[in-house]
């Protein structure tokens, strides 16, 4: 209960539609209640002495009655839904808020298709509860609350004899409910893991292909799905074990109000048309509690979702900016690793071991390392995609803990090896960062990236429509839009893994060129792909197992570093002198490194 109160804080605002739903369902049920009292009239006064007038009356109140539900009914359904729809809009839009602040180390941990479930199957329980499942309980104890009134007003002493199928069926229902409750929990457990594998296939549809596995993720998606099948039975066994016991007492309580009615009839103490009216109302009376059965069932869905919705507006964002955060200056790119060793959240290792280096503004860093040492953890470190377990990471002088998050990686570009574009135009792609940037600014980071002349060629230029993930465009293509998104927001540090092996040759030729432009005076960090990108850069950061084990310029890392020359032979399959500097730079390095 304590999880739904807290979820009914979002029925505050949308409060005053709740209280028509609710006061309509009341003037439905008064009519309901109005019902049985007109039956009476119809029989004791109309049918027994043949009064027609008597007859006409109960028959308009009966009209009036049936009006009066049709009408409330649509209010009280109208009102409810628009309640509920709003319950479900601001969760919805408080769950993809939270979303977006999450860290990433949550969303290194938590699977796709579970937060899809919690903001579409738990969001819709929820709102259901609300919508109908809230009033129709609170309709259903206003109208059981009534029916027991009219039965001891209409005979006291009958009425008494049926009273024990109230906590009768209370205790049913809350015997049902605390076993529901449970195996709901379960239901939406394993619904999120079936869309977890539908998601994955979705996505790796071409994987799947490729391998021809399409066999073995039919059988696991109708594994899973059978277990979820099996949670959905053994919920409905127990739910049709309770409910012919409900019924079972419910007639029970009819049966006696016939034997014992029966008799006061006969002994005068009780008209035909009070004993009819007297089973109404025990229907009335059993009726409401069946209801608060069914929204028994509602109420243990919808703490089953509510929970695993707060585990999500309740997580931890391990990267949170400081309450006296203050805004980044425009920055001229100085970046300074101190002594920083980072280790990811839950893990039991460090991924970096005390790292220090510093970037003067508008060097190139090219990061080298084997697999799994750490190249990936520096970079997301300088947008503060993480924070360091120890040390500091600084821009120009800043702690990054210590600046605005929005201030820090409005002045950060990223481009990645595989680009993510979101479905919309070309135009709007470009514009991500820089919303506001006029079709001449769009035009020109294109340009600047090689991609003006192939967007040109597309059926609506830059108004062109593309596909979820970009589907429909190369993956040169993509790159380079994905390059001019960057150029157009001129970020003074640049990160971005240039790898080009995907491509051919003239797309990558015009990759490179737009990396070039886009590397111009900014200060940029390569996860080096290429021999060209080693042999450029002003400094080269050489990784093994989480430690920087040696720094420079390639020609000077070349004739001191057994491990680059091995990386060099063995990544890009070069020998070192092969990609030696050459000319006057060279001499000048060489000059250095022997002291002269």
């Amino acid at each position: 209960m304590r999880v739904l109160w807290r979820a009914a804080r979002y029925l505050r605002p949308y409060l005053g539609y709740a209280l028509a739903a609710l006061a309509a369902l009341v003037l439905v049920n008064g009519a309901n209640l109005a019902v049985p009292q007109l039956v009476r009239h119809l029989i004791d006064r109309g049918l027994r002495p043949l009064q027609l007038d008597a007859v006409g009356q109960a028959v308009l109140g009966l009209l009036v009655v049936a009006l009066v539900r049709g009408v409330f009914n649509f209010l009280q359904g109208y009102w409810g839904e628009v309640a509920s729809q709003g319950v479900a809009f601001d969760l919805r839009n408080a769950l993809f808020a939270k979303i977006q602040r999450l860290s990433f180390s949550y969303h290194d941990q938590a699977q796709t298709g579970r937060l899809m479930t919690r903001m579409t199957s738990d969001v819709e329980t929820i709102r259901i509860f609300f919508g109908r499942g809230l009033v129709w309980l609170l309709g259903s104890l206003f109208m059981v609350l009534g029916a027991v009134v009219l039965l001891v007003r209409m005979h006291a002493a009958l009425a008494w004899r049926v009273m024990f199928v109230v906590p009768v069926i209370l205790g049913l229902f809350t015997f049902m409910v605390r076993r529901l409750t449970p195996i709901s929990r379960r239901i939406q457990r394993e619904l999120a893991t079936l869309n977890t594998i539908l998601h994955e296939n979705i996505v790796g549809a071409r994987l799947v292909r490729a391998f021809a596995r399409e066999d073995a993720e039919r059988a696991r998606f109708a594994a899973q799905n059978q277990v979820l099948l099996q949670q959905h039975l053994t919920w409905v066994r127990w739910f049709t074990r309770i409910l012919p016991l409900i019924f079972f007492t419910t007639n029970l309580a009819i049966v006696v109000v016939l034997w014992w009615g029966g008799r006061a009839l006969f002994a005068g103490d009780l008209t035909v048309g009070q004993l009819v009216a007297f089973v109404g109302y025990l229907q009335f009376l059993t009726m409401p509690i069946l209801n608060i059965g069914m929204v028994s069932n509602l109420m243990a869905r919808a703490a089953a979702s509510a929970q695993r919705v707060f585990e999500i507006l309740d997580a931890e964002t391990e990267v949170r900016e400081k309450p006296d955060a203050i805004p980044l200056p425009r920055i001229r790119g100085h970046v300074a690793f101190d002594h920083v060793t980072f280790r990811y959240p839950g893990s039991d290792r460090d991924v970096l071991h005390d790292i220090t280096f510093e970037v003067q503004p508008g060097e190139i860093v090219a990061i080298l390392g084997e697999t799994g040492s750490g190249k990936s953890t520096i970079i997301n470190l300088i947008p503060r995609f993480y924070d360091v377990t120890a040390g500091a990471v600084r821009i120009d002088g800043y702690d990054v803990r210590d600046v605005t998050l929005d201030s820090l990686r409005r002045q950060i570009g990223i481009v990645l090896q595989e680009p993510t574009l979101f479905s919309g135009t070309i135009r709007e792609n470009i514009a991500y960062g820089k919303p506001d940037a006029t079709l001449d600014e769009i035009m020109a980071a294109a340009k600047a990236a090689q991609a003006h002349d192939f967007i040109q060629r597309l059926p609506q230029g830059y108004d062109t429509v593309v596909g979820e993930r970009g589907v429909g465009l190369s993956g040169g293509q993509k790159q380079r839009i994905a390059i001019a998104r960057a150029l157009l927001v001129d970020p003074r540090i640049l990160i971005l893994d240039d790898s080009t092996s995907a491509v051919d040759a003239e797309t990558e030729h015009r990759i490179l060129q737009a990396l070039d432009r886009l590397m111009e005076g900014r200060t940029s960090f390569v996860i080096a792909q290429r021999v060209a990108t080693v042999r450029r850069a002003d400094t080269i950061l050489l990784l093994h197992e989480g430690r920087l084990v040696a720094q420079g310029p390639h020609a000077h890392l070349v004739h001191t570093s057994p491990l680059y020359v091995e990386i060099l032979a063995s990544q890009f399959g070069v020998r070192p002198w092969e990609v030696t500097p050459s000319g006057p730079e060279a001499a000048t390095t060489a000059g250095a490194e022997t002291g002269v």
